[in-house]
């Protein structure tokens, strides 16, 4: 993901696109703005300007609050401890700005270093911000399709194969795109510094496990590095390092960067091994764990399992959420819904554009249709010779669709096709 909403992986054509976010990049003069705004709306006894007061002070009141009061308000609804402290980063963050604006960036990395990342989203703000080791993406998809547990030359062919059935694609591209992403791998010794950098949704950590996995094989000679990030100061709703400016790439190489350890690349082996296996089991048992050695994986093998089909409705989350969305707002074209999902109803989204028409079309492999889908309205025409484009088309939700939302019915009566959360292939009735 990027600010501009580029593909995170070119295995899946503009997969990580989403919508636009806040960059990180908060304004002085703005928060103060927004504290003199909240204190004249306590003088004026507004009712949510108090419960904001109140969240931070149990025994001070509208009447006797001052501008330092409002300030460490918006300081902690900022996620910082107080005001001197948001300052503090604000002018940190500005002056990386200063430095990438003039040129005179100072050095952060070597030639010697390689940066890893499940994407190409943040190469070229890296560039930005003065990197200036090699950039690896490393992008397969295991948030969806078929993980088995199979030699790794069967392996990447499975995985090839659905990345080209899913997101319409050449199986020789996808294939030969694995081959080399696959390959680049083994020569990881061939660096003094090799940095992973991932967030805290399936979507990464899935492939952080993996990497793990083969770290802990592979054994190079090599200082290894995570960047791991959950949340960024200032940041309402961080979705991912793609959305985030050059300056905050370098808070987090500067904030979040931490060795990798012996125990990290051990519990990247037991969550690999537990998302490659034919149940839940393995998996819910690291998740009552609460292993802690890789900082986001819990919530993120959380999150996945909630793709396994919900025993009253056989919907997993994303299924839910989008019918959910659906009966909430009336028909909405795809691309509408999608950003419902990024911006507000997803507890951790970790879908791409491409993947969540994936997610549709998957949906629509049924019995009874869930939703219908049909072209925008006839105000925005489109030329006869061009395809409609999908986040274009309209969806509308059919009784089949809320019967099952409502649990009267479920999707695997009806469900005709096949779908996988890591290992664990998911069939209904209406396949047999």
């Amino acid at each position: 993901m990027s600010a501009s909403r580029a593909s995170k992986s070119k295995n899946t054509p503009n997969a990580r696109r989403k919508s636009p976010v806040f960059d990180g990049r908060l304004n002085l003069e703005q928060q103060r703005k927004r504290a003199k705004e909240l204190l004249k709306a306590l003088y004026h006894q507004d009712p949510t300007a108090q419960q904001r007061l109140a969240a931070y002070f149990q025994t001070k009141t509208a009447d006797d609050a001052c501008l330092a009061d409002a300030q460490y308000v918006i300081a902690r609804e900022n996620g910082f401890a107080s005001w001197p402290k948001l300052k503090s980063h604000i002018d940190r963050i500005t002056e990386h700005n200063r430095q990438i604006a003039s040129g005179h960036i100072p050095t952060l990395d070597d030639q010697t270093t390689l940066h890893l990342r499940c994407g190409s989203d943040i190469a070229h703000a890296l560039k930005l911000a003065g990197f200036v080791g090699d950039f690896l993406e490393f992008a397969d998809p295991f948030c969806q399709g078929p993980v088995p547990d199979l030699p790794l030359p069967q392996f990447i062919e499975t995985r090839a194969r659905f990345i080209a059935d899913a997101y319409d694609l050449e199986f020789k591209d996808a294939l030969a795109r694995l081959h080399r992403e696959y390959a680049a791998l083994t020569r990881l010794g061939d660096y003094d510094h090799v940095v992973l950098w991932f967030e805290h949704d399936s979507y990464d950590q899935l492939i952080l496990a993996f990497l793990l996995d083969f770290l802990a094989i592979l054994r190079p000679k090599t200082r290894l590095e995570l960047i791991a990030v959950d949340h960024v100061p200032g940041v309402k709703r961080f979705i991912g390092l793609g959305q985030l400016s050059p300056e905050l790439l370098i808070w987090c190489w500067e904030s979040a960067r931490q060795p990798i350890t012996d125990d990290m690349l051990l519990a990247g082996q037991e969550c690999w091994a537990a998302i490659r296996a034919p149940a839940p089991d393995a998996l819910n048992a690291i998740i009552h764990r609460d292993i802690s050695a890789i900082p986001g994986m819990i919530p993120a093998l959380k999150r996945h399992l909630a793709e396994l089909p919900d025993p009253q409705t056989g919907l997993g989350l994303t299924q839910k959420l989008t019918l959910q969305i659906l009966a909430n707002h009336g028909p909405l074209s795809a691309g509408k819904i999608f950003a419902h999902l990024m911006q507000t109803d997803d507890p951790l989204p970790y879908l791409g554009d491409m993947m969540f028409w994936h997610v549709l079309n998957n949906m629509g492999n049924a019995t009874t249709p869930l939703f219908d889908i049909t072209p925008p309205p006839a105000h925005t025409p489109q030329p006869t010779s061009k395809p409609i484009p999908w986040p274009d088309r309209m969806l509308t939700l059919t009784s089949t669709g809320q019967n099952i939302l409502n649990g009267s019915l479920s999707f695997l009566d009806v469900y005709t096709g096949k779908r996988w959360v890591g290992g664990i292939g998911i069939t209904g009735k209406g396949s047999h």
